[in-house]
């Protein structure tokens, strides 16, 4: 329900100008009543469980290979930062077409035109669902058209997944090791996570947001790259664009990441994969003893 009322704000439509948080939310309920608040909610399921997948199955992967490769490297948060940075960008990349149908569906607003919202178009380009969003891009723009605006979700997405996994590993490492496993603790580290993660990264998500969705609209961004764009929000939006809509996405992103991080790390648990040190040692053990020579008869 939060997105939708995000991408509004972020995208600066007009209808959803200076409106605010409870204004955008009556806004859309006059446009399209309350299932309005769930357009693009099938993509972003879509979406989220083979990101989430990927995302921390890369992370663990890209950490035990980082471990192989530098053996000596100090495992603590920094190791954490790189693993989840280089992650975040391979689940970005694999599911990318899907964050910008899930963008597009929950930005088009049925019926804005007929209860009089001058600057809106009545050409705005309304999709019937998923598949015609797919094919609708593809039609106009082929695969290129799939992947607008995936430049600044790189990069913000490495910064973000990292200091992400960052925060909450550096965040558990100060609570008492008889409090680790406490559901409580892992929801406030990861709250933690996303509210610092989120909040230094914002600003690229509205260029992407912005970029995603140029195409409804005579967008002065349309072909620029991303810093190029980010500083043409600001001169032409002012700097707190780059933070419209933070409050709303706290609503979403904060929870979000509390929870996603408090099941990973319970599911690992409950399905008795080995701990990360455990897994380390075996991984070095096993490195040692393919390279050790072998002895001469």
């Amino acid at each position: 329900m939060e997105w939708n009322v995000n991408v509004a704000s972020m995208t600066r439509r007009a209808e959803f100008r200076g409106s605010g948080l409870i204004g955008s939310f009556r806004t859309i309920y006059q446009t399209e009543g309350l299932l309005g608040f769930y357009r693009g909610n099938g993509a972003s399921v879509a979406r989220i469980v083979p990101y989430a997948a990927l995302h921390y199955m890369a992370y663990e992967e890209y950490r035990r290979w980082i471990i192989l490769g530098f053996p000596n490297v100090e495992q603590g948060p920094v190791l954490d930062l790189m693993a989840g940075s280089i992650a975040g960008g391979t689940a970005v990349i694999c599911t990318y077409p899907l964050d910008l149908i899930r963008t597009k569906l929950a930005y088009q607003v049925k019926g804005a035109v007929s209860i009089g919202f001058s600057e809106c178009k009545p050409s705005e380009q309304v999709y019937k669902g998923i598949m015609d969003c797919v094919k609708t891009i593809y039609r106009q723009n082929g695969m290129k058209g799939l992947y607008r605006g995936m430049a600044p979700s790189l990069y913000g997405i490495f910064p973000y997944s990292g200091l992400k996994f960052y925060f909450y590993e550096k965040m558990k490492s100060h609570v008492p090791e008889e409090h680790r496993k406490d559901i409580i603790a892992k929801l406030g580290c990861g709250s933690v996570a996303g509210l610092l993660g989120q909040t230094i990264t914002y600003p690229l998500d509205v260029v992407r947001r912005q970029m995603q969705v140029q195409a409804f609209s005579s967008s002065s961004l349309v072909g620029r790259g991303t810093f190029e764009s980010l500083v043409m929000i600001v001169k032409q939006q002012g700097w707190r664009q780059l933070f419209s809509g933070l409050s709303i996405n706290y609503l979403k992103v904060v929870p979000s990441v509390a929870i996603g991080f408090t099941v990973y790390d319970s599911m690992k648990v409950w399905l008795k994969v080995p701990s990360r040190e455990e897994t380390s040692v075996a991984v070095l053990t096993e490195e040692r003893s393919n390279t050790a020579p072998i002895p001469s008869s």
